[in-house]
């Protein structure tokens, strides 16, 4: 028998330290070569998008991907990219870490629509008091010392 799936994930993380180095001049860059990374690794991309500071991205996941495998590769992935090709005046780096959220089927339109609206959304909440509110919302346990680095 054929193993059928249907597994969505929002995956969060952030820019080392917090700190605001994604630039709109090559953001749209960026979000293409993840997905570009992501289709590479037979996962279906569904939306990207982020702030300055942190990215969201939420997949299709099949059951064979290994969740922190594709992060972390993912994650050393893109910050060769974006220091290969100096995007970035600083050395770029991805913070340890991320978040990982799943969704029904059901809820991926509002999923879709709310990491589409990320600018507009962290005009009102920091970054802090969204992913907070995902720990929270979800019943993620966790301890504080290995949350990023805060500082605002």
């Amino acid at each position: 028998m054929s193993t059928y799936s249907q597994i969505y994930i929002q995956i969060v993380f952030a820019v080392q330290g917090r700190e605001s180095f994604i630039k709109p001049v090559w953001e749209e860059r960026l979000h293409k070569y993840i997905a570009g990374f992501i289709s590479n690794k037979q996962q279906k991309l569904i939306a990207i998008n982020g702030t300055p500071n942190h990215i969201h991205i939420l997949i299709g996941m099949t059951t064979t991907c290994c969740l922190s495998d594709l992060v972390r590769e993912l994650k050393k992935a893109s910050n060769s990219f974006i220091n290969e090709n100096k995007l970035c005046s600083y050395i770029f780096h991805w913070q340890e870490g991320f978040g990982a959220f799943s969704y029904s089927r059901s809820q991926i339109d509002n999923v879709v629509r709310y990491i589409r609206d990320q600018k507009k959304h962290h005009a009102k909440k920091t970054f802090k008091d969204e992913f907070l509110e995902f720990l929270q919302k979800y019943e993620v346990t966790y301890d504080e010392k290995y949350l990023p680095d805060w500082d605002e």
